[in-house]
């Protein structure tokens, strides 16, 4: 198992010293051989201090605690444009770019209990810059882009009790570079781009999986690609990205879908504009991690409220990078995969965010 990592106060240094000395006396007859379990310690409190005015776009520099970074087992294979998404306490990363440039269709699950990762039913196609959605018990991998950047339309639902995959009715717009949400039992398919230099699409496109179905809602207003989306109270919003394919392009626009009224509104802007971000819900708070321009990767950290349309900035990713994805599970974000340099895709990174 990979050390851990925490980026913790100060003053903690002597809580941690003590810990220590007491489990070396209880455990001085233990077989060394033994994987330490992970501990997670919880966070010292720091000053409160005021969000950002709505609409500021800018983020704050503390929160009302201060949160907590972990590194754990990393992925098996690295890879960046990878689909990260967590279902029954499982977190499960599906395809992606290789190193080498190659498209895998590799699927690893990984036990966050445990700290293990295990190999799972490949996709049916080699795909990256897929969207993704965990609905009725089972993972929805909606369009993406096949070797060669060549946009798909596809739609392949796992089973995880099964370990296997079935191909579902295919999305109305083919495209790469998505991001899906989740209200209700619909699966909403937002933005991406038709392939390298192409045009972005604002399409919005609403999936029933209780009918196999396909209907088309209101297009986004900023159209974008390398976007990521998070759901709170029973409305999306799409954060950051980028026009046509090109981190020289990125954007900050955050903007909300309410899909009762089928209406897009504009919100507190990203702070920093970036793309190939990731994010993760907990509680009625988005998160949002990384990313890329074209003067090298993000390791930023900043959470969105929707309730008060203001961004806070959080300690920074130990590993800074785009192309990762992100899911929650337990109230702990984790983050897997991604390149540290734009563009690339190497970095093994596992690391989990304790808001």
């Amino acid at each position: 198992m990979t050390p851990l990592r925490y980026l913790l106060p100060g003053r903690l240094i002597s809580t941690l010293v003590a810990i220590a000395l007491v489990l070396a006396v209880a455990c001085g007859g233990a077989d060394s051989s033994q994987a330490a379990p992970i501990v997670r310690i919880p966070p010292s409190p720091s000053p409160n201090v005021s969000p950002t005015a709505p609409n500021a776009g800018a983020a704050s520099e503390t929160t009302e605690t201060t949160p907590v970074w972990q590194q754990l087992a990393p992925l098996p294979f690295a890879r960046s444009e990878v689909a990260v998404v967590a279902l029954r306490g499982v977190i499960y990363v599906i395809g992606g770019l290789e190193s080498s440039g190659r498209t895998t269709s590799r699927v690893e699950a990984y036990n966050p209990a445990s700290d293990v990762w295990v190999e799972k039913a490949a996709l049916p196609l080699a795909l990256h810059h897929v969207g993704v959605a965990a609905v009725g018990g089972k993972i929805l991998i909606v369009g993406g882009f096949a070797p060669g950047f060549k946009p798909v339309d596809t739609v392949f639902e796992y089973d995880a009790e099964t370990d296997s995959w079935r191909q579902r009715t295919s999305m109305p717009t083919a495209r790469g570079a998505l991001a899906a949400a989740v209200v209700g039992d619909m699966v909403y398919a937002i933005g991406g781009v038709t392939g390298l230099g192409e045009d972005n699409v604002a399409s919005l496109e609403v999936y029933d999986p209780r009918t196999d179905s396909w209907k088309t809602r209101a297009p986004m207003p900023t159209p974008r690609d390398h976007l990521t989306v998070g759901t709170v109270g029973g409305k999306i919003f799409a954060i950051g990205g980028r026009f046509r394919h090109s981190f020289g392009a990125n954007v900050d626009a955050n903007e909300e879908y309410d899909p009762v009224a089928d209406t897009w509104s504009s919100k507190a802007v990203l702070p920093t504009a970036r793309s190939g971000i990731a994010s993760g819900v907990v509680g009625e708070l988005i998160y949002v991690f990384g990313g890329e321009a074209r003067s090298g990767t993000f390791d930023k950290s900043e959470v969105y409220d929707p309730s008060s349309d203001s961004w806070t900035q959080l300690p920074p990713m130990p590993t800074a990078r785009h192309g990762m994805g992100a899911a929650a599970v337990d109230g702990i974000i984790y983050v897997v995969g991604g390149g540290v340099s734009p563009g690339s895709a190497d970095s093994d990174a596992n690391e989990a965010f304790y808001p």
